[in-house]
């Protein structure tokens, strides 16, 4: 096997990956260091980068370590492994091999993987996938994303239609924003709080300031009836993939049908796309289902993309070892 040398991320890299992440073919804007560090006061980060023999950086791991755990990486929807455009599965199985070794020497225990699905790829990327299955990985969670193929037909029921058609009734508008304050602080936090007694994940001057940084990628709607704002949307944008990263109405949502409204108006505003992710519909580490909010996205026409949560023991890099003939 190739030998590889394995560099903790610093802040002298940041051109150097931010680089490597533009031209990944399995990495999104989620990636950008500029992306990760709004939060970095809340992970111990200790993402990876790894070198050739030629001191080419082949592939970065984002990541964060947790005591004798890393993790790819808590404050990211997804993650793993990133590969170039080139990489083959048998570099991969060594680029794995060789981080999981430094890491056992290192007296890093476990890796754990929440997999980027493969909607958000720009090439076929399940080589992480297969080589789990060689390490003997431990399948923790799968979350069942769902997911619209906008590059072919799919169907929207008729009491879909019937709820976006009432907010056309109700003489609605969409509007798209710079400023968050309005949605942020008259519908998303009360409602959090009333339902889970939650937070968004991002305050108004973080998303204010992730929005700055990637105006392209990260796009907002409010919707008003007359002059108040009733809805609202936070859409997250990749190369291929359209997703609603937050979303919320007032209680007059039903009887008004904003969120229809507002969800016809997104699945067609965004229809250049390849996908339409609703995100996953499940608590309980993906063994239960919320059903009601799970037929509401399937009636758009979605269907089941699963993403995959693996633990591998990085001391099973010798398993990886003798298995090309």
């Amino acid at each position: 096997m190739s030998n590889y040398q394995i560099k903790i991320y610093n802040s002298a890299h940041f051109e150097l990956w931010n680089i490597f992440i533009s031209s990944a073919k399995n990495a999104t804007f989620l990636f950008h260091r500029d992306f990760m560090e709004y939060h970095k006061d809340r992970f111990e980060d200790y993402s990876l980068l790894v070198f050739d023999e030629k001191e080419n950086l082949v592939s970065v791991l984002p990541a964060n370590r947790v005591g004798e755990t890393l993790i790819s990486h808590q404050g990211l929807t997804y993650g793993g492994f990133v590969f170039t455009k080139k990489t083959k599965l048998t570099q991969a199985i060594e680029i794995v091999h060789n981080v999981l070794k430094y890491l056992s020497q290192e007296k890093i225990t476990s890796l754990n993987i929440k997999q980027i699905p493969s909607i958000y790829t720009n090439l076929p990327s399940d080589e992480l996938d297969y080589i789990c299955y060689l390490l003997d990985a431990k399948t923790t969670r799968k979350d069942s994303l769902s997911v619209i193929d906008l590059s072919k037909s799919h169907k929207i029921t008729n009491s879909r239609k019937k709820n976006s058609n009432r907010g056309k009734k109700n003489n609605l508008t969409i509007k798209q924003e710079d400023n968050f304050e309005l949605f942020w602080n008259e519908i998303l936090i009360p409602n959090l709080d009333n339902k889970h007694q939650s937070k968004p994940v991002h305050s108004i001057e973080e998303i204010t300031n992730l929005k700055n940084k990637f105006p392209e990628n990260i796009r907002h709607f409010n919707v008003y009836n007359k002059d108040k704002i009733v809805a609202g949307t936070t859409m997250f944008l990749t190369e291929n993939v359209a997703k609603p990263q937050y979303i919320s109405g007032n209680e007059d949502k039903n009887e008004l049908g904003s969120i229809d409204f507002l969800y016809a108006f997104l699945i067609d505003e965004f229809k250049d796309k390849t996908y339409f992710d609703f995100g996953p519909s499940n608590e309980s580490d993906g063994r239960k289902i919320k059903e009601g909010i799970l037929f509401w996205k399937e009636s758009f026409g979605a269907r089941t993309q699963v993403l995959n949560f693996y633990e591998i023991q990085t001391e099973n890099y010798v398993k990886l070892e003798n298995i090309l003939l």
